[in-house]
């Protein structure tokens, strides 16, 4: 009996060890670079384990108590190895690229996640980012609940669309007492106008400066506006004032110029997005019966 009991405490104790180990293998010190990759962090569990992160990554609000490692495409690796990581991880988004070298060569884990806007490169980082946390099973429902958010979004446009033409939209993204950028093909911005139910009215790629003319010449529906400094009618006010054609366009005459959290944009699909994209729908289709955008999680 005595035998018995002696092997099954080994084997309880061999068991315990190596799922001791397991964790401790896991990275316990998070350094995160663009606002969507931090916010994925929090919303898996990890908001304990980060303790550092860019200037983009402004939400939660208690992200904003975390050392800061500067804006992610000009990072420092003093900054970061002050820090003590066992990871920094991203998008290809951050860099420069020397600094990453040499963040790496200190034995610090780097890890590229993608940002392009689609849900299966989504998917794969949630994976990832779920399996350094040690909770792929979370990773996993967080990427069933955001998938099913935006199919209810997607099912609201095309039933709106019914009956409403899609509005010819235009995204401005800069900062006040700058030229804008306008958002073109390929561009998180370009993807969450369409799938908020507006046609984007450019057809160059990325993100080009738009003059006032052109910006009046397009006379868009709608404009939506990522101030990096400004929000509301403060963010409205400064781009009228910078660009006074634009007040003679359909957007501005009716009073269609929205608003939109750049940090929407950093990093890939975030948590939040489809709620910024359920805001631009009620701001393309006033009249139509509002999207209320909730995740299964959310009361």
């Amino acid at each position: 009996m005595r035998l018995v009991v002696g092997l099954a405490s080994l084997c309880a104790g061999i068991v315990f060890s190596q799922q001791a180990a397991a964790a401790e293998a896991l990275p316990q010190r998070w350094v995160s670079a663009g606002g969507s990759v931090s916010e994925w962090v929090v919303v898996l569990g990890g908001q304990g384990k980060l303790v550092g992160v860019d200037t983009t990554s402004q939400h939660p609000e208690a992200l904003k108590a975390l050392p800061s490692i500067g804006y992610q495409r000009q990072l420092a690796a003093e900054g970061i190895l002050s820090l003590r990581p066992d990871i920094l991880v991203g998008t290809e988004e951050m860099g420069p690229p020397p600094v990453l070298a040499q963040v790496g060569a200190t034995g610090v884990r780097v890890e590229h996640l993608a940002s392009t806007a689609d849900l299966s490169t989504l998917e794969k980082n949630l994976k990832l980012i779920g399996a350094l946390l040690g909770d792929e099973a979370r990773a996993t429902q967080a990427f069933t609940d955001y998938r099913q958010r935006l199919q209810r979004q997607s099912d609201w446009v095309a039933k709106v669309q019914q009956t409403q033409v899609a509005p010819k939209v235009l995204f401005l993204l800069g900062h006040a007492g700058s030229s804008p950028l306008a958002a073109g093909k390929d561009t998180s911005a370009a993807w969450v106008i369409e799938r908020a139910g507006g046609q984007n009215l450019t057809d160059h790629q990325g993100y080009k400066a738009i003059s006032s003319e052109a910006l009046a010449a397009l006379n868009p529906d709608v404009v939506v506006i990522a101030d990096r400094r400004l929000e509301g009618d403060a963010a409205r006010a400064a781009l009228l004032k910078q660009n006074p054609a634009l007040a003679t366009t359909r957007a501005a005459r009716e009073g269609r110029l929205l608003s939109l959290d750049p940090t929407l944009l950093v990093g890939g699909l975030g948590p939040r997005l489809p709620d910024g994209m359920a805001a631009l729908s009620a701001g393309f289709y006033p009249s139509a019966p509002a999207l209320t955008e909730k995740s299964p999680s959310q009361p």
